[in-house]
């Protein structure tokens, strides 16, 4: 391209730059820190569900040749990490890193230090724990039942948080309506599964802590390690260059991340650590485990009434860093895209001995659309209406947008209706006699995209800004720098911020440097990479901050070439006259000038470079429409996804083939979580390791179609698409499998659905 601008990167279907360092091993992981005189750390965990820690002896751990430190919950009692969001009358808002109290399998209790993580973990075999175990309580209705254990005995309850929202009136309507379908879902745990596992390495040394560290949210992480260890916010810096996924996993500081920047500290050595393989389930927070109890209302004319819904949900050994918000989002996007008369839920969120529930992709959103969808389907069985049918009749149109909802939550902007016709039109059901039942499953929702604004995240109890910040710098060579406090987790966000500048500057995109992921060097983000929100309010502050610097620019120019404004244009690496091009200013020229103060305009100051902070004025909602093709063995109780379509609206596309990927690699986590992923505790709380993935095998070919309805709300028209593709795959195909084995489509409530799950169903029915 040389330095002429060729323009249209918005919309392009652009290689992502970050593609080749990472497939080329140049990718900047934690695990690839290596810094001078690097030790190590094992994490002791809890071997018991629930109990007291009573004692340590470490004699014998000290013995091993290269022990350095052993960290137990007396050396850091005061050490506590928040609860970033709190729910409604949330009990409990912060806790311990290490804690004398167990309160589940894999909790840590101890840290050792040593020369190598060899020493270092033979270290932790040698340590007596001394433990006094209790009985545990797992599944959170049995922890409201009458004498269950309580993890809080100061608290009398395992109730931690209790609300309601909609429609005071709502019951009522129900008892009222001509038909009613009540059914009660139970959705399984899940785990994120990011390919880089969590990993920290931390130094401190002149009263300065450094933390390399895989990372959604670095400044998150400042934070919240300078509050905990009592630190000048500007003594803390964190780094995450590349982060290997996070889906959720990674916004927040974990009790085992904050204890290594501990040793770091005590030891005065960088200390390094990475959670192990084996650790995972008990240790990197799971997600989605809910009782959902739900009733749909509607009239004889298959007009949806009222629906109403009792979410409980299953927070696990305490809140952690969301609280139950994540039962929050299920309530307020319960809607989707359809038309009440009345909605209410009541949300509770219950602490069971079990590893404590976070974020992961979605967040809420699969499980309420899993609620939602199997509703109306049944619905439409039991009304004898087609289920596209009775959707499209009580879905939302184009010309009622924007709408607020019964439970405060306003659409921007869609054609929901498109979006389902559009995915009808592509399917293309297998047909084949080998003696499996065949069906089709849809699902439609809402996503919640583009987290903001401020104040509105200050009300519902999130400790953190809804607003980002762009700095953007056009040096005197004319190249350009972005700077953005959201970071890289694998979503091409890297790409689509250069994409925005060079599209928005006038400059060609191999000239854009985007840095991201070291507090040191990006402006101040409180919440990072999550929420689908990192092109919806970072793209939109750089959007900004690029007319901005466009218009200095122009400025100038006119200035220097006695001319107006309106008549200038960007185009081949300069400012020109239209219709004029040897009336011009290189853009080198003009940058040149600007930084060197020399001959600009009157009230222009030097220099060429925009701060710009946005702070959305509301959310995005994307929204999509889903289709799965299933085959199902009758013998076996065997699902097969066969085909799966999906329609997606994230308004306007920075980079098309970026939204793609994320949504088939979305829609592939969704089919786990429909059909094969849970962590299954025993009795006395336990995980059962065993984990089934899908794998290539299990996940068929995925076909994208991209809608484009610009969003009002955001600079530059985009809402977020991260989570999209988790959000329909349970309901769809929970749906599809319905259709397939109409026998037990009643009782198709739970997830995932395991082929021992279908195949008792079926044998039930059959009377064996």
């Amino acid at each position: 391209m040389g330095d002429g601008y060729v323009g249209g990167y918005v919309g392009a279907r652009t290689p992502r730059r970050e593609d080749a360092r990472l497939l080329t091993g140049k990718g900047r992981w934690v695990g690839a820190v290596r810094l001078p005189g690097t030790v190590h750390a094992h994490v002791v965990r809890s071997p018991i569900a629930h109990g007291a820690f009573t004692g340590c002896d470490t004699k014998a751990a000290w013995t091993v040749e290269g022990v350095l430190d052993i960290i137990t919950p007396g050396d850091a009692a005061g050490l506590r990490l928040p609860c970033v969001s709190v729910s409604p009358g949330q009990r409990l808002t912060s806790y311990r890193v290490l804690d004398e109290a167990i309160r589940y399998a894999g909790q840590p209790l101890a840290v050792v230090v040593a020369r190598t993580p060899e020493a270092a973990r033979d270290a932790a075999d040698l340590l007596d724990l001394e433990l006094d175990e209790l009985p545990a309580v797992v599944g959170a209705e049995r922890a409201l039942a009458e004498g269950a254990p309580l993890l809080y005995p100061e608290l009398g309850t395992n109730l931690i948080t209790e609300y309601v929202m909609g429609d005071d009136d709502c019951l009522a309507a129900i008892e009222r309506a001509e038909h009613v379908v009540e059914m009660t879902f139970r959705l399984g745990r899940v785990s994120p599964y990011p390919m880089e596992p969590r990993g920290v390495v931390a130094h401190y040394a002149d009263d300065e802590l450094t933390v390399y560290i895989s990372s959604q949210a670095p400044h998150h992480v400042r934070e919240h390690l300078a509050e905990a260890f009592g630190l000048a916010h500007d003594r803390v810096r964190v780094i995450s260059r590349d982060t290997g996924g996070g889906f959720g996993a990674k916004e927040h500081v974990y009790p085992d991340e904050a204890l290594v920047c501990l040793a770091a500290m005590r030891t005065g050595r960088p200390v390094s650590w990475s959670e192990s393989p084996g650790d995972r389930l008990f240790a990197t927070l799971p997600a989605r485990q809910a009782v959902h109890r739900a009733r749909l209302a509607l009239d004889g004319d298959g007009r949806f009434v009222a629906m109403y819904a009792d979410v409980l949900g299953d927070l696990g050994a305490h809140p952690s860093n969301t609280g139950g918000s994540t039962h929050a989002v299920t309530a307020t996007l319960l809607p989707g895209p359809y038309r009440f008369d009345r909605f209410a839920v009541r949300v509770r969120g219950v602490v069971t001995t079990t590893t404590p529930i976070g974020s992961y992709r979605g967040f809420g959103q699969p499980e309420g659309t899993l609620t939602r969808e199997r509703l109306i389907d049944e619905a439409a069985r039991r009304l004898g209406i087609d289920r596209i049918e009775l959707r499209l009749r009580n879905m939302l149109r184009p010309e009622e947008l924007p709408y607020t909802t019964r439970v405060y939550q306003t659409y921007d902007s869609g054609d929901y209706p498109r979006a389902l016709r559009t995915v009808r039109e592509m399917v293309r059901p297998v047909t084949k006699d080998d003696g499996r039942r065949r069906g089709v499953g849809y699902s439609c929702h809402v996503e919640s995209t583009g987290l903001g604004p401020s104040m509105d995240m200050k009300a519902i109890g999130m400790e953190g800004g809804g607003y980002e910040t762009a700095v953007l710098r056009m040096d005197q060579d004319a190249s350009v720098v972005v700077s953005s406090g959201v970071a890289g987790i694998g979503q091409g966000i890297e790409t689509a911020l250069a994409q925005l500048a060079a599209d928005r500057v006038g400059v060609p995109i191999e000239r854009v440097r985007v840095v991201l992921g070291d507090t040191a060097m990006t402006p101040y983000s409180s919440m990072g990479s999550i929420a689908s929100r990192s092109l919806a309010v970072g793209g939109g502050a750089l959007t900004r901050a690029a007319e901005r610097l466009r218009d200095k620019l122009i400025a100038i120019a006119a200035h220097q070439l006695e001319a107006a404004a309106a008549d200038l244009e960007i185009a081949d690496g300069a400012v020109r006259v239209k219709g004029d091009p040897q009336a011009a200013r290189t853009l080198r020229e003009l940058a040149t000038s600007a930084w060197r103060g020399w001959d600009l305009p009157e009230g222009v100051t030097p220099g060429l470079e925009e701060r710009v902070s946005y702070d959305p004025p509301g959310y995005t909602f994307g929204y999509g429409a889903h289709a799965a093709a299933v085959a199902v063995d009758p013998e076996t109780g065997a699902v097969e996804v066969e085909g799966y379509w999906a329609v997606n609206d994230a308004g306007v596309l920075v980079n098309p083939a970026s939204v793609e990927g994320q949504i088939r690699g979305g829609v592939a986590q969704g089919l786990g979580q429909a059909l094969t992923e849970e962590i299954v505790y025993t009795d006395d709380g336990q995980p059962i390791v065993d984990y089934m993935l899908p794998t290539t095998r299990e996940v068929p070919d995925i076909h994208v179609v991209l809608l484009e309805t610009p969003s009002p709300v955001t600079p530059g028209g985009m809402k977020g698409a991260g989570e999209a593709g988790t959000i329909g795959p349970p309901a769809a195909i929970v749906n599809a499998v319905a259709a397939a084995l109409p026998e037990i489509a009643d009782e198709l409530t739970d997830v995932p659905l395991t082929p021992a799950v279908l195949w008792s169903l079926l044998e039930r029915r059959r009377g064996r």
